[in-house]
């Protein structure tokens, strides 16, 4: 039966959300500025009134709870607050961006006009959406507060996401991980970013979400104890040198504890930095950096640091605009403890990202030509120059987003800050992209070096060219920014844009010789002949010898013989007609074990899902669907740049199969050890084993068994017969 909603309680709900929006921004308002937020929450309030969330709450608390974001977890200010409470309007209401700009502004309207152009950056097909990506990334170089809106309003979908279908779940988590969160990251939002990590982990892999965050709350009371302890002499020595601080404890994620047990291959009680010990300094700008090393060298009086676990982005800041002194040292209980020093600026800077950023330029207190800027001015430019496909690029524009830096110098000394692993030819790329096309190698550090050669931090780099140099598709394997990526596919496409022409020519000529006339159903017959579908694909390959133009022969265009067809896996209709088969079976849900004859489908190799498991289906063009586990690496692409490949699945109860499963397994060696473990694998639980490989060392052992299971029940059951077994420490499936 469905409760009733009192207007009343609903009324007082929404101006308690909008009082407490103006208590938080009032530090940031001046003169008209009240009233301009309050004009635009009226008009909010009236656009969508009669409009619901699919939770069942008024729409209206939706931009109330973007606009708290904006300027409480951001720091932005009036223009951003007025343009977050707007930001649905024109999309969703009659009203246009002219209204917008008539009421409240041009800023107001370009950034309104920013955010309806993105809103539906992944709700079509794989290039559309990565094309309104793109058109995305045009308004950052515009109006950064675009996407810092946008980011504000995805964190809020996230924290609400449970009230949207699971299949609605999935894909809106996946893009989070796959953009939103690298985004955030690169500019500079770090506790934004890393709770989009940990909200995306807690709908795709819910289970190990769960457990880990049992894990870390059953640790908090001894963890806070230590932290007291380890803090206490390093307290009283900062108080009795006169520094005026604050000394914060702060766990890690969820999502970062789990990166680090898979990456390291270790158990939750095995990640020695669970938290990081925080010192803020309130300095002034001027003092920072003495006063940073300063509290390092005290911080090393009573703790012994690790020398290899030194970071010093004090004195060269990250390209977010990131700036702290990062040291991990041996507490007294024989814990790794890292220690994060930084004043109170660069702490806003690190918590708030790009506004933060802004607001201390304003002071001057950030150099002029910061790295963000230049950040935001490359991908300017790399928007500018891209002429390949929407996806490549949204994939290169990935890569550049989560990726630490190397700092390496011109023969000047002018600083140039990369992706970790650039190489040369990246240098020559980043310097100019003549430069970089007509790149022979490079002297690093006076010492000659290829192209591809990796770069170090503190390298000097001198770039040597020749005009008579020209890219080849092997320098595709030598770069990894997006600009040389671009500058040489842009050289590689026009140079077989002219072969290209020149082999059209040779056709065009041979035709000719063998009184044969050029058009479609003859250059068809040409193609089908030599097995290719792309007809520049044909005349470039032609102009470069790999096809023999002597081939063609006046045989091949007989009308008496029948015209042969393409081959049917590169013509597009035929996987249009399949997709529509199989949407035919079940429009809403693909139940693996249920109608499944009638087409084709296959379990994915890199998951190996079993029934239990959360999963979808993918379809391909040539290997009919395959299924997938959500929490599958491939997951997140997939589901961010083919959503309309996606297909809705589950498995059905009648299932009788095996299913081939992996399981990791850790402990003390001792005699008889391996005989106790496949006993209970084969004997009390009838399952069957593929391989088993364990391996000992010094005392431990460590195996992989792959086994044949019915679904995660049975797995489970094994799983915890296994950890009972003596001596054994660790159990847990992975991904085959």
């Amino acid at each position: 039966m469905a409760t009733l909603i009192d207007p009343e309680v609903e009324r007082n709900e929404i101006l308690r959300h909008y009082r407490r929006l103006l208590r938080t921004a009032k530090p940031y308002l001046h003169g008209n500025d009240a009233k301009l937020i309050k004009k635009a929450f009226n008009t909010s309030l009236e656009a969508h009134k009669n409009m619901r969330r699919k939770s069942g709450e008024p729409y209206i608390l939706h931009p109330l709870a973007v606009a708290q974001i904006a300027v409480e977890e951001i720091g932005l200010g009036t223009t951003s607050i007025v343009s977050a409470l707007l930001h649905d309007v024109v999309e969703d209401t009659p009203m246009e961006i002219s209204d917008v700009e008539r009421e409240f502004g041009p800023k107001v309207a370009r950034i309104i006009d920013g955010l309806t152009k993105i809103s539906g950056v992944f709700d079509y097909g794989t290039s559309e959406q990565a094309e309104n990506f793109r058109k995305m990334l045009l308004t950052l170089s515009e109006d950064v507060r675009v996407i810092l809106i946008k980011l504000a309003d995805r964190l809020h979908n996230m924290r609400t996401l449970e009230s949207m279908p699971r299949h609605k779940q999935l894909k809106i988590a996946s893009e989070t991980i796959y953009l939103y969160a690298p985004l955030a990251h690169r500019l500079g939002l770090y506790a934004i970013k890393t709770e989009l990590e940990d909200l995306y982990l807690k709908y795709t892999d819910t289970e190990v979400y769960n457990d880990l965050v049992t894990k870390v709350r059953q640790s908090r009371s001894a963890r806070n104890r230590f932290i007291k302890e380890f803090v206490t002499p390093i307290d009283e020595e900062l108080k009795a040198q006169g520094f005026d601080f604050e000394i914060k404890g702060r766990p890690k994620s969820i999502y970062s504890i789990l990166r680090k047990m898979r990456k390291q291959n270790v158990t939750f009680d095995e990640v020695y930095d669970l938290f990081a010990i925080r010192v803020i300094l309130d300095v002034p700008p001027e003092q920072e950096k003495a006063a940073c090393w300063q509290v390092y060298s005290i911080v090393t009086d009573f703790y012994q640091p690790n020398p290899d676990r030194l970071r010093d982005w004090v004195s060269t800041p990250k390209a977010n605009g990131y700036e702290s002194l990062h040291t991990t040292v041996m507490s007294r209980t024989g814990q790794w403890v890292e220690v994060q020093i930084r004043s109170k600026r660069m702490d806003d800077i690190a918590e708030k990202g790009y506004a933060a950023h802004w607001k201390y330029k304003d002071t001057g207190t950030v150099q002029p030509e910061s790295t963000l800027e230049s950040w935001i001015a490359k991908v300017r430019e790399m928007l500018e120059t891209n002429n390949s496909s929407a996806l490549e690029f949204m994939d290169e524009f990935r890569q550049n987003l989560f990726v630490k830096e190397v700092y390496a110098f011109t023969p000047k000394g002018k600083l140039v800050i990369l992706p970790d692993k650039a190489t040369a030819l990246d240098f020559a790329f980043d310097i100019h992209s003549q430069i970089g096309l007509q790149c022979l190698g490079a002297k690093v550090n006076q010492k000659l070096q290829p192209l591809s050669y990796q770069l170090r931090n503190g390298d000097q780099v001198e770039i040597l060219t020749s005009h008579k140099q020209r890219p080849t598709e092997e320098w595709l394997q030598y770069v990894i920014t997006s600009k040389a990526r671009s500058k040489i596919k842009e050289y590689l496409r026009d140079d077989k844009r002219s072969k290209a022409e020149d082999g059209r020519y040779l056709v065009e000529k041979r035709l000719e010789l063998l009184g044969v006339e050029n058009n479609q159903e003859n250059l068809n017959r040409l193609l089908a002949h030599f097995n290719l579908y792309n007809a520049q694909d044909f005349f470039y390959r032609l102009a470069i010898g790999q096809l023999d133009g002597r081939e063609i022969k006046v045989e091949l265009f007989d009308p008496t013989i029948e015209s042969p067809q393409l081959p049917s896996s590169l013509d597009p209709r035929s996987f249009d007609q399949e997709v529509q088969k199989i949407r035919g079976v079940n429009a809403n849900m693909l139940v693996i074990g249920e109608h499944t004859d009638k087409f084709d489908y296959h379990i994915a190799p890199c998951c190996n899902p079993i029934p239990g498991d959360d999963v979808f289906g993918f379809e391909t063009e040539t290997e009919g669907i395959i299924i997938h586990r959500t929490s599958c690496p491939q997951a997140v692409k997939l589901m961010s740049n083919y959503g309309s490949r996606i297909v809705r699945a589950k498995w059905t109860d009648q299932l009788e199969l095996a299913f081939l499963a992996g399981i990791r397994i850790k402990g003390s060696d001792r005699v008889g050890l391996v005989n106790d473990v496949t006993r209970i694998i084969s004997n009390s639980l009838k399952v069957n084993m593929r391989s088993i490989t364990i391996d000992s060392n010094d005392g431990m052992f460590e195996g992989q068994i792959m086994v044949f299971v019915n679904d995660t029940d049975h797995l489970h059951k094994m799983i915890q017969r296994l950890s009972k077994v003596n001596g054994v420490l660790l159990v847990e499936r992975f991904a085959t």
